[in-house]
């Protein structure tokens, strides 16, 4: 080889350096990402149960009861609703069918581990969040909130 040729390339310090540095940025992006795909399938929640509690309120208007047999709106009402892509839906009533509690329990997607409440008086709440347990009087979103 001609001692007067330039070597060209990467030497292998320099290629393992630009893995080092793409790894230490997917390894803050991911987490950033999954948290970012989460806060956009927990809507679906909060505005299933919104939807249902006005539906409840509207069934009691013209009952006097949110139910008669012990099911939410006697069935009337299409609960749980049909087409919800992350969460599950449940209604229970209580007492002398004078009080309901609405619960969405993520089910697919980032949403796993997310639980969250509403009741006749309008009370939010999260009972789950990522997980862990979290009794709190508000919907989370971030987990900072209330």
């Amino acid at each position: 080889m001609n001692s007067n040729a330039i070597a060209r390339g990467f030497t292998l310090i320099e290629v393992m350096i630009v893995v080092a540095i793409v790894a230490i940025l997917a390894s803050i992006a991911l987490p950033s990402y999954q948290d970012y795909i989460r806060r956009g399938q927990l809507p679906e929640a909060f505005s299933t149960l919104s939807d249902y509690r006005i539906k409840l309120e509207q069934y009691y208007q013209d009952n006097r009861a949110y139910s008669t047999n012990g099911t939410c709106g006697n069935g009337s009402l299409s609960f749980p609703p049909t087409g919800a892509k992350y969460f599950s839906f449940s209604c229970t009533t209580s007492g002398t069918y004078q009080a309901y509690t609405l619960t969405a329990t993520g089910s697919t997607g980032q949403a796993v581990g997310h639980i969250y409440t509403l009741n006749q008086d309008g009370a939010k709440g999260t009972t789950r969040f990522k997980g862990d347990s979290a009794n709190r009087t508000c919907w989370l979103i971030t987990g900072s909130e209330c």
